[in-house]
């Protein structure tokens, strides 16, 4: 098998398997500890809940678009990422995004119950991750080449700037001014 094709079949794989363990781990949280649903929040005011809400659906909507781009739109075998990585770049951002966001909403129940210093590091850092690579998600899909369909990438950098507002200014700066209550 090509090295493009084990790539986009790992890209495959990572979004499946991180995409479910990410989704699960809020199913999870939030049915664990439905009298702590609102503590989430911290004391994000009132006004911006919305704001948020609205965000969140965005930013969810937008994965679809750059992933949809990344993984049908780009040649596996001959894209190059910054002038010189491979298709395993994306790999690499996804995982950085994925796999952080699986231990958010664990470490804020916990944060919840128990705060701790230490704790609330490892939910900053979890944030900052996956704010940076949302971010280099971006420069991954302008930089990549050849290109694929300008419609599709034009596309995938929309849907990868609402994630990455969602991510990097409001989960990584904004909510933490917010949090811990």
């Amino acid at each position: 098998m090509p090295a493009g094709a084990a790539s986009r079949r790992l890209f495959a794989v990572l979004n499946l398997v991180g995409g479910v363990c990410v989704l699960g781990s809020y199913a999870i949280g939030l049915l664990s500890y439905p009298e702590s649903r609102g503590a989430v929040w911290g004391n994000v005011p009132g006004a911006l809940r919305p704001l948020y809400s609205v965000s969140m659906l965005l930013a969810a909507a937008g994965y679809f678009p750059f992933s949809h781009y990344v993984y049908l739109a780009l040649d596996s075998d001959r894209v190059r990422v910054f002038g010189r990585y491979g298709f395993g770049a994306f790999n690499a951002i996804y995982a950085l995004i994925l796999l952080p966001s699986v231990l958010w909403m664990p470490l804020t129940f916990r944060m919840i119950e128990q705060p701790d210093a230490l704790l609330w590091f490892a939910i900053r850092s979890v944030l900052f991750v996956v704010g940076l690579a949302s971010l280099a998600l971006i420069a991954a899909i302008a930089s990549a080449q050849p290109a694929g369909a300008p419609g599709a990438r034009r596309w995938a950098l929309i849907g990868a700037a609402l994630f990455a507002l969602q991510t990097a200014l409001l989960d990584a700066l904004v909510w933490p001014a917010y949090f811990p209550a």
